[in-house]
């Protein structure tokens, strides 16, 4: 993979810089028919119900909390029988005008990467249809000037290579190697992607990964925030940040204060029924990087 320059993705011994928002473009889907029929990561199991009015209201606070901070939010309709539609992170990933499509390792979501590439393909964005298993932002994360891609559960390193040929940008494969953090995204946050005037900053839960990934990690983000197993296992990572607010999930009160230590401003929110199905704020929330 791409040697990069880590003078630029890492921020200085210096005290933190001043953090600035930048308004977002983000798709969502309702939860509509959001419900655990079937158990395919440690955190689902079909016999603890889920409510799905408190799903709503708990998925309606989110929303409404992207766009009271000037965020802009797009909707995608929900399928009928497709109950983890509502994780819209697992779509696709948009990179600057492109699109690179979802294909999903289990069967009972083949019909959501259908869905997703439908909506992708008609909204302006240059799509291309995966030939690899992948499921988009839930194992692609971007920066300014590299993707970091997940592996080891659900999406292929072929994929990585394919993303990297897709979006020409460069691309660092990572190996998750705990099932409970079955994506990228429940392992990494990305607090600042780089694109404004502060360097790229990212926390991480070092258990998540295999011992030569956590290398790379520790090489290329030396002052990441780490984050305890306490708060990694509430899904404290599967966090958005515009830049300066962190939305992040509300018992995850650990990584909220080291994130003010940070001069980031934490935004708690409560999405305990979707984490019965393994998800949270960043599962919910595609991000469009146009």
């Amino acid at each position: 993979m791409t040697v990069l320059d880590t003078r630029t993705l890492t921020s200085t011994d210096q005290a933190a810089p001043a953090r600035a928002a930048r308004a977002r473009h983000y798709l969502m889907c309702a939860p509509q028919y959001f419900e655990v029929t079937y158990a395919i990561n440690p955190w689902m199991n079909t016999s603890v119900p889920v409510d799905v009015e408190r799903a709503k209201l708990q998925w309606e606070v989110l929303r409404n909390t992207y766009l009271s901070l000037g965020h802009r939010v797009e909707l995608i309709e929900p399928l009928v029988g497709q109950p983890d539609m509502v994780f819209a992170a697992n779509g696709g990933l948009v990179v600057g005008g492109r699109a690179y499509g979802a294909r999903f390792r289990f069967p009972e979501r083949g019909a959501e990467g259908v869905a997703y590439a439908e909506w992708l393909r008609h909204s302006g964005l240059s799509f291309v249809e995966p030939v690899e298993t992948n499921e988009g932002e839930g194992d692609f994360l971007t920066l300014r000037s590299m993707i970091l891609a997940g592996t080891g559960f659900r999406t292929s390193l072929a994929a990585h290579i394919e993303a990297a040929n897709v979006l020409d940008r460069p691309v660092v494969s990572l190996e998750l190697v705990d099932p409970r953090f079955y994506h990228l995204d429940t392992a990494i946050a990305v607090l600042d992607d780089g694109n404004g005037t502060a360097p790229v900053e990212i926390a991480y839960f070092p258990g998540a990964f295999s011992r030569h990934s956590r290398r790379t990690l520790r090489d290329l983000f030396p002052h990441a925030i780490i984050v305890s197993e306490k708060d990694a296992c509430v899904l404290g990572l599967n966090a958005v940040s515009d830049g300066h607010h962190v939305i992040l999930p509300s018992a995850a009160t650990g990584f909220a204060e080291q994130l003010r230590e940070r001069g980031y401003t934490p935004v708690p929110v409560d999405l305990t029924e979707f984490l019965k199905s393994g998800g949270s704020v960043k599962c919910c929330t595609m991000e469009l990087h146009r």
